[in-house]
């Protein structure tokens, strides 16, 4: 089921690179897409990379990175510290720098030469600022490579940057010297931060005190210090990145052949033990089988093959990749896996061992289904570990390169997947911004520069026919960060292998021959090491829908779900048992019947209520039973309303003296009028309901007829309030918590479900308010009297809700400034990272389902002083005065799913 084809890969790395990426074609599995889909999908993704290109030229550079929500740049010490994520900002314009080789492959050769000589203008890299050596290695280094190598194209071919003289390689050698003494270690492996300026001794430097760094941190380095000594002449940089390997090669368990995750830098004893193809260690394989197709050099495919035994033995359980311990590598170090293992099904292409990789992307594809993103860590049953998602495109590469290997039109399926989720849950006005939260579609203020340096890259390439590229692609390698290197480069002068420690590794290897176990760089290799075939496809997979067939039991493993087991009745209880759709936390039945299968209630601090069960204090064993039915089910509707959720709305107080100013952070209800669905959305003098809990037909009827009525949270359904205000002929409803001092800042987002019957007859909007805002807004009623709302799905610009005389009479009136406390105005990025469902005026969620928000709010902005003459302003300065807060209003547009 082979085709073998012998060649010497010193001589013939380009050609293994083309075959592995040019296996033979699968047969289509139904109608393949047209050309036609294709160049409209290929035309979507430039689009979207011209959205974000240019928000962060518009909004951010020469900031390092653009914050999509706010629509700024992100500075060091500026802004908040997100700990070792910043360590890859430098003051080096990253983005720019991380895009310079995507513009090219995007036919966007102006824009390329431009961003060079912006690049050359205004970009210095002697900046006293400390950064992370692997960050900057292949996000900077990496992309001034990149660049130089586009730009060397282009001047070949005589039409752009025939002004160039190396610049940027000139820069890029300047970078590699500042990060050279990093790794003047005893090992060789590099400390994993670097001063720029001061390099890692010294106080000044304020680094240089860590004893640890992680696998891949030590080890993806050969590509980029490789290509900058042959570019340059100068050996210095690849014989460091070489001692940097030959160290981790030495210290792998002899035993398993595996790496842990992180090692001590001095003593090379492994501090975590732990082994995977993941976050910590991913690229290090990687570049071993890179660095071979790359430089031409049989010791790094012999190391890579060695290692990837291990990890097919060990770590590989098709379709899932688990870490386990380096000493016992049967025993499992975990029972989840992180998202940037997405890369390795793209690595086995690679390889050539396709059957693997088909089985682990169509389980990475079925989790991005469920959850529309690939969450930063899932379960083994593909259930949401760490909920974030900060744009990677590792698993857009392994579907690139599934799709060049097999041309399976699948693969084009599951790109479109990519963008459709791309652009309809992280678009935002001023670019993409991250997921804080796949699970209810929150958004972080980020878009790092390798969803511009990688993303677009592939899904370009993916998309896209043979004429559309303005090179040939296989004649280059594509770094971890996406960045091209040409394979002429193995061919290019550089220094011998370091033979200081050949001899040990030589004998550490049990399949060479004695003749071998001299000296890497002067004998060569034994051919029963090596697999140097590649698959032929089409006799791998002869039956057309053999690939579907790895495929079906994966999706069927991801998609099933346990079967609810049949009810029982209780002895003694003369009626079904509680079921989870029907509870009230506000019942006593229902409690005693709680209480009855060993069910208890504990009450939080936000409000909440947290279900624990203890199938020993149950009644008996029937009950205990009933009350595990009750546990699972409760967990069932809870993920189910999780897939209803919805956006935050917006409660906006636009009567005098705000006009539009104040915007409050609202949660929506789950019934009634769908505000997403209104251009307008409902407008409105607010009234207090009496009573206030609106659990009974309102006294007040007569005054709050057409007006949005003012409920406080409690004593009944939310639904049943918005009945009792209709009734009264109330135009909407504003639901105010009760539990005093919660806030959105602090608290997850609040939806109001229904009371599990029909909601079809509820046909106003119902908003959401949390004690503080609730308190702005009764404050301004009790201070004005006539307090005018507007709620929408989002806050309105003000220009478009005072028009014509409106706008006028505004301007006219007295602006002087309220007496109110701002700090929970929603000028502040929400959070909404565990969205809160509620049938009544309790929210329940089972214990394990209830964990600490986690919150990356930035501090709200202070408003300007509104001076008490503002009368005599014109509406021009006016605006001019609150084109801050107008900014601030966009921030809104981020949960317009």
């Amino acid at each position: 089921m082979w085709t073998v084809l012998w060649f010497r890969p010193a001589t013939m790395s380009a050609l293994l690179f083309s075959l592995l990426l040019l296996l033979s074609t699968l047969c289509r599995l139904g109608q393949s897409m047209s050309r036609e889909e294709k160049l409209k999908l290929r035309n979507q993704v430039v689009e979207m990379f011209d959205h974000a290109y240019s928000n962060y030229m518009d909004h951010a550079y020469p900031a390092d990175e653009l914050m999509p929500l706010t629509c700024r740049g992100r500075v060091r010490g500026l802004e908040p510290s997100r700990g070792d994520v910043d360590d890859a900002l430098g003051m080096f314009s990253l983005t720019l720098i991380d895009t310079l080789d995507t513009l090219v492959l995007l036919n966007k050769t102006a824009e390329f030469e431009a961003a060079v000589r912006r690049v050359l203008k205004d970009v210095r890299l002697d900046n006293d600022v400390v950064v992370s050596v692997f960050e900057t290695n292949i996000r900077v280094l990496g992309g001034l490579l990149g660049g130089h190598s586009m730009a060397v194209m282009l001047k070949d071919a005589g039409h752009y940057m025939q002004w160039y003289q190396d610049e940027l390689l000139h820069m890029a050698k300047d970078l590699g010297l500042r990060l050279l003494p990093a790794f003047n270690t005893s090992s060789g492996l590099p400390y994993p931060r670097v001063n720029l300026k001061h390099g890692v001794r010294g106080p000044e430097s304020r680094t240089g005190t860590e004893t640890d760094t992680c696998t891949a941190c030590a080890g993806t380095i050969i590509l980029e210090f490789a290509a900058l000594s042959r570019f340059t002449g100068d050996p210095v940089f690849e014989v460091h990145a070489r001692r940097a390997l030959n160290f981790l090669w030495e210290k792998r368990q002899r035993n398993s052949n595996l790496v842990g995750t992180t090692i001590n830098i001095h003593s090379g004893e492994w501090v975590r033990r732990d082994s995977g193809v993941g976050a910590g260690i991913d690229s290090y394989y990687e570049y071993l089988l890179k660095a071979y197709i790359l430089l031409g050099d049989d010791l790094f495919l012999q190391r890579f093959n060695i290692h990837y035994a291990s990890i097919m033995k060990y770590i590989s359980q098709p379709p899932l990749l688990l870490d386990v311990h380096i000493h016992k590598p049967l025993l499992p170090a975990r029972t989840w896996m992180d998202s940037l293992l997405a890369f390795f099904p793209g690595l086995q292409v690679l390889k050539g061992d396709i059957r693997p990789a088909i089985e682990t992307h169509e389980m990475l594809y079925q989790v991005t289904k469920k959850h529309n993103f690939l969450p930063e860590a899932f379960t083994t049953d593909f259930r949401v570990h760490w909920a974030q998602h900060p744009l990677r495109p590792e698993f857009a590469e392994s579907t690139y390169f599934l799709y060049k290997a097999t041309k399976d039109p699948y693969y084009l399926e599951v790109g479109r997947t990519v963008l459709d989720n791309l652009n309809r849950f992280a678009r935002v006005p001023c670019g993409f911004a991250a997921m804080k939260d796949v699970r209810t579609g929150s958004h972080e203020d980020r878009m790092d520069s390798f969803f511009l340096a990688e993303m677009f890259k592939y899904l370009f390439l993916l998309f896209a026919e043979e004429e559309d590229l303005p090179f040939n692609v296989e004649d280059y390698i594509f770094t971890t960060e996406a960045h091209l290197l040409p394979l002429s480069l193995s061919t290019a002068p550089h220094a011998p292998s370091p033979p200081a420690n050949s001899t040990v590794q030589a004998a550490s290897l049990p399949h060479l021959s004695a003749s071998v176990k001299s000296l890497w760089s002067e004998e060569e290799l034994d051919d029963s090491n090596f697999d140097w075939t590649c698959p032929n496809t089409r006799l791998l997979f002869p039956d057309p829908a053999f690939p579907r067939n790895l495929r079906d039991p994966i999706r069927s493993a991801v998609d099933k779900s346990c079967p609810r087991p049949a009810l029982h009745r209780e002895p003694g209880m003369g009626r079904p048992p509680l079921r989870a759709q029907d509870f009230m936390a506000n019942n006593p039945d229902h409690l005693e019947l709680l209480r009855r299968m060993g069910v208890s209630l504990i009450h939080l601090k936000d409000g909440r209520v947290q279900l624990v069960q203890h199938a020993t204090q149950a009644v008996s064993a029937v009950a205990a039973e009933d009350g595990m039915r009750f546990m699972q089910e409760m967990m069932e509707l809870s993920s189910q309303q999780q897939k209803e959720q919805l956006p935050p709305r917006a409660v906006q107080i636009i009567s005098h003296p705000f006009f539009g100013r104040v915007v409050l952070t609202a949660g929506p209800a789950q019934f009634g009028t769908d505000l997403s669905k209104s251009i307008t959305g409902v407008r409105g003098f607010v009234t207090v309901a009496e009573p206030y809990s609106g659990c009974a037909e309102l006294s007040n009827a007569a005054f709050v007829q057409g007006r949005i009525a003012l409920l406080q949270r409690g004593q009944c359904m939310f639904a049943e309030k918005a009945r009792h205000i209709m009734k009264a002929g109330a135009i909407g409803g504003i639901v105010i918590d009760d539990n005093e001092g919660s806030s959105s800042d602090t608290a997850p987002l609040f939806q109001m479900a229904g009371d599990g019957r029909n909601t079809d007859d509820v046909t106003l909007p119902l908003l959401f308010l949390f004690y503080k805002e609730g308190n702005i807004l009764l404050e301004a009623l009790k201070e004005y009297r006539e307090v005018e709302v507007l709620l929408s799905d989002k806050a309105r610009d003000r220009a478009s809700i005072f028009k014509g005389g409106d706008a006028q009479e505004e301007d006219q009136t007295s602006t002087t400034s309220a007496t109110l406390d701002r700090s929970h105005v929603s000028t502040v990025e929400l959070d909404e990272s565990a969205p809160e469902l509620a049938p009544d005026n309790e929210d329940v969620t089972p214990e394990e389902d209830v964990g600490p928000a986690i919150k990356s709010n930035p501090e709200p902005e202070e408003e300007p002083a509104v001076d008490k003459d503002s009368s005599s302003k014109s509406v021009k300065a006016m605006m001019a005065d609150w084109r801050e807060d107008l900014e601030a209003f966009q921030q809104m547009e981020k949960d317009e799913l």
